[in-house]
């Protein structure tokens, strides 16, 4: 059978021509991939839009909370670490022994699901929570009386030293405000003088003491809790003095602090007639916007909303809204029982248009920012905290490292294998120098150790 002969190529090229003219398309038919699309593309990383974590996350990120009594695994303690809280305070009553004190924060570490903060409320003086261990110590106003400011940066250090030995990270010290009145008022002799450059001085001393011994310090209270002889625990003190003479005396300490690179301010719940009257600066806009106007960029933390100044006005769910809608980024209760309550007030306030979720994030970026993780991967938002470590020469605060095994314990020798848990700490400076017990009075009882650290 004679075979069909093939056609040409140019003979199938001219046949597809006009099959594609008769059914519509005046060009040829193109040859060869389609041509890509704008869906088609690849979408680059950096600008595919960012999905933050869970509203409710966020909201619990912003509060750091306190766990009364608790000194070990308990009820209390799992309920607020599966909240995600930002946070833990420990008080007096959370301590019994350094090995105790060691295995709850371990306890903390271990069943919180990100990194979390873990404060304490250890000041000069009769302020402390770990005045059972630690022993006595002397007043900030008779260490600004005694002793250099050189002198008081070494005794921070041996603070800080002492507070990472237990595995906490950030300390609600020093005191800031000016006070020359009596030593047993609510400021008093925690104050470090009552002249404002004197107070600057020593206050930010003992901040770069702790932040070379690896703990982040909190200056206190702006804008100024000297002035008055009220107790915020029970009532709402009130400050009448102008701006003009705020400005010159009560604030020059925080202007000092913010210059330096302070990370962490906490308002206090004052009202200042010149300010907003009536309203404690905890919960006015216009004082974190005249914190932010010295140009502070790190955190602001309330004071314990459960505080008489606003506890006794508004409930803890209604505070922590309000706190944050005013500008701080951190809210502060000692009762950790109330965490539900004002996170769920938060997700609801956000929901129902009364808190900007954009101001949530803020808040909720500084305070990942400062327990050590990412804070764009929770809330989309970029943060970066200012450090005391940014003044050439001095030593400071550096770059939190991500959680690790066995994180160094200050107090013990370097030969014996470290036994405290993991922590999220902030690294130490190499070799910090040898500390005198001349310098400080020497921690009381058989189970601490007789010296610190030295190299």
């Amino acid at each position: 059978m004679a075979r069909r002969a093939r056609p040409s190529l140019a003979a199938t090229l001219a046949l597809l021509s006009i099959l594609a003219a008769a059914c519509g398309g005046g060009a040829p038919a193109r040859l060869g991939p389609p041509k890509a699309t704008e869906s088609d593309t690849p979408t680059p990383a950096a600008s595919r839009p960012c999905r933050p974590a869970p509203l409710a996350g966020r909201a619990a990120r912003v509060l750091l909370v306190g766990l009364p009594s608790v000194r070990g695994p308990s009820k209390l303690l799992d309920e607020v670490l599966a909240l995600g809280v930002g946070g833990v305070l420990l008080t007096d009553g959370n301590v019994e022994t350094i090995g105790q004190v060691k295995a709850l924060v371990a306890a903390i570490r271990a069943a919180a699901p990100h990194s979390v903060v873990v404060a304490a409320d250890e000041e000069p003086g009769r302020v402390r929570t770990f005045r059972e261990l630690f022993g006595n110590d002397r007043s900030a106003r008779r260490m600004a009386r005694e002793d250099t400011a050189e002198e008081v940066e070494r005794i921070g250090r041996a603070t800080g030293w002492r507070l990472v030995g237990l595995g906490v990270d950030v300390d609600l010290a020093p005191v800031a405000d000016v006070d020359s009145g009596p030593s047993d008022a609510i400021v008093g002799d925690r104050s470090f003088s009552g002249d404002p450059l004197d107070a600057s001085k020593y206050s930010l001393a003992y901040a770069r003491g702790l932040a070379a011994g690896g703990v982040t310090p909190v200056i206190k209270h702006f804008p100024g809790h000297g002035r008055t002889r009220g107790d915020s625990h029970a009532v709402l003190p009130r400050v009448t003095v102008s701006l003009a003479t705020l400005r010159s005396t009560d604030l020059v300490p925080f202007t000092h602090a913010v210059d330096a690179g302070a990370p962490v301010v906490m308002l206090g719940h004052v009202a200042y007639d010149a300010i907003d009257p009536g309203v404690p600066a905890s919960m006015s806009p216009r004082a974190y916007a005249l914190l932010r106007d010295l140009g502070f960029s790190g955190v602001a933390l309330t004071d314990s909303i459960g505080m008489g100044a606003v506890n006794l006005r508004w409930d803890f769910d209604v505070a922590a809204v309000k706190a944050l809608a005013a500008g701080a980024d951190g809210v502060l209760a000692t009762d950790g029982r109330q965490a539900r309550r004002m996170r769920d007030a938060i997700v609801d306030a956000v929901l129902a248009g009364r808190l900007d979720e954009a101001r949530l994030d803020e808040a909720a970026a500084r305070m990942t920012a400062l327990a050590g993780d990412d804070p764009e991967a929770v809330a989309c938002t970029p943060a970066r905290l200012p450090d005391l470590g940014n003044d050439p020469g001095r030593s400071g605060v550096e770059g939190r490292t991500v959680r690790a095994e066995g994180g160094d314990d200050p107090w013990r020798s370097s030969s014996t294998t470290p036994s405290s848990p993991p922590t999220t700490a902030r690294r130490r400076p190499p070799s910090p120098p040898r500390y005198s017990a001349s310098d400080h009075l020497r921690p009381s009882g058989p189970s601490w150790p007789s010296a610190p650290p030295t190299g």
